[in-house]
């Protein structure tokens, strides 16, 4: 979450990147339930002040006047139970609103509110290549078959297999060893995790209409392993000299896509279940920045090592996840279709999730 301090502080800034955002949130009411809450601990402190004050003086009273301060410090005692109770209930209260508010947009993101927004940064490669989209020539090379799929789990999914399969192996392996390489550690996370996890990574509750829930075990699959690798060091405090800290991380992944009826209905994009490489590094907010441009330039280098044209865009504010506060995608180009597409996004997360 942002830093509550600017809601008294800088408001101004918030509403800036609300408006960024194209995100309508009654800030005022954010404030004033900041102020009752705060308002409401000093009542209880104060009231806590008075008890032990009280207290200290009973034991140099005698007769009715003892029985009165000990009557008044019981009564102190209720009212301090109460106010603490009600301070606690506003804290929940101004935590789960809180919650609602994404993060502060970078100055130098792209302005705008959808994809067509996203600003060109750089492209590379040749685009005047012609071919088969990849839905044809999956199932020409019998190595993606979407139609036993479909009668096994339902549409958006799809059986990848024979050389297919060996291919996707071969290029997970291939990245996670360029990965280490780069310094990382590899990582194989778990693919369910609790509430808090998508919690404190910004997913909930902005995105939980995409999350696949099992609520007999109270446990959700994820849609990316940034949510379980974050959630790795949840509730730890590191000093500097631990930073950085990156990992690559391995996993099978699961989205809903609720809201794209219509959308990519043949071949593998866009499905409810795939398998993804994930870069993920905890560092020093100063350094974010550099880190960020450093995660693209490991991605840049990938896919020109892949020999695939793409370019680079500046995503635009208002198509940014509640989490990032600048992101950039790689779009390939898929000479099938004759357009680019989305392989490849970073984000810069800055302390958002850490906070939560």
């Amino acid at each position: 979450m942002i830093d509550p301090k600017l809601l008294r502080e800088n408001p101004e800034l918030i509403a800036e990147s609300l408006r960024r955002r194209g995100v309508e949130l009654d800030l005022d009411a954010l404030i004033e339930l900041d102020a009752a809450h705060r308002a409401a601990l000093r009542e209880a402190e104060e009231l806590r002040a008075r008890q032990k004050e009280q207290g200290r003086r009973i034991a140099a009273l005698e007769g009715e006047e003892k029985q009165g301060a000990i009557a008044e410090v019981a009564e102190l005692a209720a009212a301090v139970k109460e106010a603490a109770a009600r301070a606690d209930r506003l804290a929940e209260e101004l935590r789960l609103k809180m919650l609602e508010v994404p993060n502060l947009v970078a100055p130098d993101a792209a302005d705008g509110y959808t994809e067509e927004d996203a600003v060109e940064i750089r492209r590379h490669g040749d685009t005047s290549i012609e071919g088969t989209d990849h839905a044809t020539l999956g199932e020409s090379l019998d190595i993606i078959d979407t139609k036993r799929a479909a009668k096994v789990s339902g549409s958006r999914f799809g059986y990848i297999k024979g050389k297919g399969a060996l291919l996707e192996l071969a290029l997970v392996r291939w990245a996670m060893d360029r990965l280490v390489e780069e310094g990382f550690t590899p990582m194989i996370p778990p693919v369910l995790v609790r509430e808090h996890a998508l919690e404190g990574t910004g997913f909930f509750p902005e995105a939980r209409e995409q999350v696949y829930e099992i609520p007999k075990d109270e446990l959700f699959l994820v849609g990316t392993s940034e949510v379980s690798m974050a959630a790795y060091h949840g509730d730890e405090i590191f000093n500097g000299d631990a930073l950085p800290m990156r990992y690559a991380g391995f996993s099978t992944c699961f989205r809903r896509e609720a809201g794209t009826y219509g959308k990519d209905t043949t071949g593998i994009f866009r499905v409810h279940q795939f398998d993804k490489v994930e870069m993920f590094v905890f560092i020093a907010p100063e350094e974010s920045p550099a880190e960020h441009e450093r995660l693209l330039g490991i991605e840049e280098a990938l896919v020109q090592e892949l020999d695939v044209p793409y370019r680079v865009v500046n995503i635009a504010a208002g198509d940014l996840g509640a989490s990032a506060a600048k992101k950039y995608d790689i779009e390939a180009w898929f000479p099938g279709e004759q357009r680019f597409r989305e392989i490849m996004s970073c984000s810069n997360t800055t302390d958002f999730q850490a906070r939560r």
